[in-house]
C-alpha cells in the first residue's frame, strides 16, 4: 500500500484570481424559482403545469415535484379541472401556519 499526499491550495478570492476586475454588486434581491411559483399558483385562475413548466423552464415532473413540495410544506394547493376536462388548475388556497422556534 502507498501512501500518498494531498497538498492543500489555499483558497484565492475573486480578486487575487482577477486583480483587475472587480466583484458585481446586485441591488436587486434575489427571486427565486419556488417564490416565482408561489407567486404564479397564488393568482385566483391559478396555473396548470404546462404552463408553470414553460414559465420557470422546468420539465412537467419537476413542476409536479415542486407542487408536493409546497403541499408538503404546508401549502394547501386546490386542483380545478377545466371546462374541457384536458386541464387540471393548480391555485394555493391557504399559506402554511408560521412556527414558533
Amino acid at each position: 500500500m502507498t501512501n500518498i499526499s494531498i497538498k492543500k491550495i489555499p483558497e484565492m478570492t475573486t480578486a487575487q484570481i482577477n486583480p483587475g476586475k472587480v466583484a458585481r454588486v446586485s441591488r436587486r434581491p434575489r427571486v427565486t424559482k419556488r417564490a416565482r411559483l408561489i407567486g404564479f399558483l397564488s393568482k385566483d385562475r391559478g396555473a396548470d403545469v404546462g404552463s408553470l413548466s414553460k414559465r420557470l423552464g422546468w420539465l412537467p415532473h419537476t413542476t409536479r415535484s415542486a407542487l408536493s413540495k409546497l403541499r408538503k410544506t404546508g401549502y394547501v394547493i386546490t386542483s380545478v379541472k377545466s371546462g374541457n376536462c384536458k386541464l387540471t388548475h393548480y391555485r394555493i388556497t391557504s399559506l402554511p401556519a408560521q412556527q414558533d422556534a
